[in-house]
């Protein structure tokens, strides 16, 4: 039997990784860390893909009173918003150790947003330091790559599979695992114009990137959605960024779990990621530079590449249009 770890009163960090074969090795792996939570009267979260979401919750029966049921392809579609969910679950139950269900990575994920998944993954470890919680995320080890299911082990500190929990000896620090996700962006097919911009432009960034959407299959409120994120992603290359940066546009077909057309828009500047939890929690009010333009994107996109290195910073921000 595989026995899960659990919220300890000592107030340490508990983030395993359960590596599963099939519905009925998953059922038995996730139901057991749920009923365990509530027969401790912990409050439980579930963030995992709809069918399993579904699975589970038949499984548990009448158990599954006091859990908030989540679906992952909804809240997780662009990764960058999964862990302020997270941590606001953990909020709402401040003084009581919170356990969390998160599966962020699932079989038709594309590569760029297995890639932004496991940077969060790696995150969580630092957001998550020292607080009374614990955050079990299943694998499914038979239709996942095998090098997803590597990164994972550098992921989370402890494993459970074939009915055991031990420790990873693979488990990485979050600074070297998100500098492993900082893959060199792919160019565009047919490649696209960039337009370079400086202080007292940011109109015509926005108009521009307002003309662009015009012409793309994006309903009007998403078109609004693009400009707002893009205008936000070029005030801050204004702000931290140096001064001045550069804007290309294109659109292309989409893969990936929700695969569709898509409009991206890319944001170049000189500037650096010095928190790489900014946008990722939600910022303070208080907060003088709390990182809200990052926040409001990661909001707004379907999905957010980011890729910060000693050359300069990165966005690469997605829209589906369906």
């Amino acid at each position: 039997m595989i026995r899960t770890p659990g919220s300890g009163a000592s107030g340490a960090f508990v983030h395993p990784a359960l590596f599963y074969r099939g519905q009925a090795d998953y059922l038995a792996g996730v139901g057991r860390f749920v009923r365990a939570a509530l027969a401790a009267d912990e409050p439980v979260l579930v963030a995992v893909p709809g069918p399993l979401l579904d699975a589970l919750r038949e499984d548990l029966g009448s158990a599954t009173t006091g859990v908030t049921w989540t679906d992952m392809t909804h809240l997780g579609r662009n990764p960058g918003r999964i862990l302020a969910a997270l941590q606001e679950f953990a909020d709402r139950h401040a003084g009581r150790p919170a356990r969390i269900v998160g599966e962020p990575i699932w079989p038709g994920r594309s590569r760029a947003e297995v890639l932004e998944a496991t940077r969060h993954e790696a995150l969580i470890n630092t957001a998550f330091a020292g607080r009374r919680a614990t955050i079990l995320c299943p694998y499914d080890v038979l239709g996942l790559p095998a090098a997803v299911v590597s990164d994972a082990r550098r992921t989370h500190p402890t494993l459970l599979e074939d009915g055991k929990a031990l420790p990873s000896p693979d488990y990485a620090d979050a600074a070297s695992v998100c500098a492993d996700c900082d893959d060199a962006l792919p160019e565009p097919d047919g490649g696209a114009p960039w337009l370079a911009y400086t202080h007292g432009q940011l109109s015509e960034v926005r108009a521009y990137a307002e003309a662009f959407a015009r012409g793309t299959a994006l309903s009007p409120t998403r078109r609004g959605d693009l400009v707002l994120a893009v205008g936000e992603a070029a005030a801050n290359s204004l702000s931290h960024g140096g001064g001045s940066g550069a804007l290309r546009l294109w659109s292309t077909a989409g893969s990936g779990a929700g695969a569709g057309a898509e409009v991206v828009a890319e944001i170049r500047d000189g500037g650096q990621l010095a928190d790489p939890l900014a946008g990722r929690r939600r910022p303070s009010l208080a907060s003088v530079d709390g990182g809200r333009g990052l926040w409001m994107i990661h909001q707004l996109c379907d999905l957010v590449e980011i890729r910060a290195s000693d050359g300069g910073f990165a966005l690469r921000l997605h829209m589906t249009t369906f």
